[in-house]
């Protein structure tokens, strides 16, 4: 299996994670973008997912927007029980995403459920079953949500910010939009004209898949469509998450000062936990290797010396889960 990308390759992964034109023909599009052929970039992007450089290409749904609920969590798991509670945990099909961390806090994960009520019942069956406590941390606030990973042909690695589009219609979710969610949580058929084969699969015209696909850009249901790429892959090993203490009347103030720096991925606010847990701002930032992340944790530390109450930085020993968000519809 080939372990590296080529020129194409990644100004394929460069150019579209930002987001692809929603058309009939969206791999024509972007062999347009890139003086191509239409059948080489679907070959290529089919060819990415398969050796893992690539989790998916498609929308990125915004859990809230769907009237679902979307929560991290952490617990404190004791080594010896560390396996068997992972198993537990992973075999939920609510959680999306799983880390271990340097912690006492050691076991963070991603909860995505359809309503406030299963969220709840699932954070209650998870205590239950492992009999450790759950410290849910449920965004409050969003200060900024994605990140451009770019890569050089001489081996550089970098990140920018991807502009935020600002939803400007409401939209009710009906049936058939429902079913077009359903249908593309994980990625878009990777065919030549995506819209028509899906809907073929969901039973309407291919015309109005893409008239309810546009409506869901527009109103911020689908944050963006393009390629996602597995950032761990592409060579940025260092992922820190870091958490700060920051006086109430100053989170929004702090929140988006880190949150325009080029190298934060999210950055939200989220609860306390008093005493065991003091921190309200969390931001992660990603970086080539640990020490890449500490250097920018600093950059943070003078970014937020104004209002900073103490912060850490907890970092990703391992993978425990990781798979696209998927509501039940």
């Amino acid at each position: 299996m080939q372990q590296t990308l080529t020129s194409f390759e990644r100004q394929l992964i460069n150019r579209f994670q930002g987001g692809v034109d929603l058309t009939n023909r969206p791999f024509r599009e972007m062999a347009k973008a890139l003086d191509s052929e239409e059948d080489t970039v679907l070959g290529s992007v089919q060819c990415l997912l398969e050796r893992g450089w690539l989790s998916r290409f498609g929308p990125l749904y915004n859990a809230e927007r769907l009237g679902g609920s979307l929560v991290l969590a952490a617990m404190s798991v004791p080594d010896a029980k560390f396996d068997k509670i992972t198993e537990q945990v992973n075999v939920l099909a609510a959680v999306a995403h799983n880390y271990r961390r340097d912690h006492w806090l050691n076991m963070w994960f991603v909860l995505a459920t359809d309503t406030t009520d299963s969220m709840q019942a699932t954070i209650q069956q998870i205590e239950s079953e492992t009999g450790l406590r759950v410290y849910a941390f449920p965004k409050e606030q969003e200060f900024y949500l994605g990140l451009w990973f770019e890569m050089g042909d001489d081996g550089s690695l970098n990140t920018r910010s991807i502009p935020a589009v600002a939803a400007t219609e409401a939209f009710d979710l009906d049936d058939l939009d429902r079913r077009i969610i359903a249908e593309t949580q994980q990625g878009l058929p990777l065919t030549h004209d995506p819209c028509q084969t899906l809907a073929w699969r969901i039973g309407c015209w291919p015309s109005e898949v893409v008239t309810r696909m546009d409506k869901m850009l527009q109103s911020g249901v689908i944050r963006r469509l393009g390629l996602v790429p597995n950032h761990y892959r592409l060579g940025f090993k260092g992922n820190g998450m870091t958490v700060w203490n920051i006086p109430d009347d100053q989170l929004r103030e702090a929140g988006e000062r880190i949150g325009a720096m080029d190298f934060v991925s999210h950055c939200y606010a989220r609860p306390r936990h008093l005493p065991d847990w003091p921190y309200n701002l969390f931001a992660m930032v990603h970086g080539r290797d640990r020490g890449d992340v500490m250097q920018k944790v600093n950059e943070l530390s003078l970014q937020l010396r104004e209002y900073n109450q103490g912060h850490e930085v907890l970092f990703s020993s391992a993978v425990l889960k990781k798979t696209g968000m998927r509501l039940a519809f």
